[in-house]
């Protein structure tokens, strides 16, 4: 049982568009490229499935109030720092 948010589904779109670009030759189908870093972004390459856990969308509502999900490098931007975000995503993948 699930429910979808709108900005969830916006951003299955926005995904689904920005890879279909030159980019997508590092990225396996399953996953999707989101940029992490208060200065310097860094990219990261992450299951789809992570759209599926409270804790990843919360991130995702975040970016999307703070960037918006169109990203010119081809992925959406997460609004927290590195450590922040690799500790959210190994606690997923456990």
């Amino acid at each position: 049982m699930g429910f979808r948010l709108p900005a969830i589904a916006s951003a299955k779109k926005t995904l689904t568009r920005s890879l279909s670009g030159s980019k997508t030759l590092d990225i396996p189908k399953g996953y999707f490229a989101v940029y992490v870093g208060e200065s310097q972004k860094k990219r990261f390459v992450v299951p789809i499935s992570y759209l599926n856990h409270p804790s990843f969308q919360d991130l995702l509502r975040q970016a999307e109030e703070e960037f918006g999900f169109d990203h010119p490098m081809g992925g959406i931007t997460i609004p927290c720092s590195e450590h922040t975000f690799l500790d959210l995503t190994s606690s997923l993948s456990e």
